[in-house]
């Protein structure tokens, strides 16, 4: 059974950095696409971090460039998300996500196949 557990939210101060880990059972890492995305409340579901399958592209949105970094370890089967100068409107739940897709837009949740259940992330002074 294809599974994903997130880890490694919680409080931080704006500024500060946190370190989200995803691992992922039941299927072969390296043939999926991965992902990041966050959910705010009252907000629809974003893509802040997007990894094609395999050794492909790396994809961020506007708002985390140059702050977040996506990051794989096949042999571990485990999703990063490094997550540097935190702001308070980084707060929102964040997902990691996985596709068996070959083809489309990675940057869209209807991408994807494979949904953890979330963490929480706040950032608050």
């Amino acid at each position: 059974q294809v599974q994903l557990a997130e880890s490694g939210g919680g409080l931080a101060q704006p500024g500060g950095s946190l370190r989200l880990s995803c691992v992922a059972s039941g299927f072969t890492l390296n043939d999926y696409a991965v992902g990041w995305f966050r959910q705010a409340p009252g907000k629809e579901r974003e893509g802040v971090a997007l990894h094609a399958n395999g050794h492909g592209s790396r994809y961020y949105a506007d708002s985390v460039k140059g702050r977040f970094t996506i990051s794989r370890n096949n042999a571990k089967k485990t999703v990063y998300l490094q997550m540097n100068n935190l702001r308070p409107e980084d707060t929102a739940v964040y997902y990691c996500a996985a596709s068996s897709r070959s083809s489309g837009n990675v940057a869209t949740p209807s991408h994807y196949n494979y949904w953890g259940q979330g963490t929480q992330v706040t950032v608050s002074s």
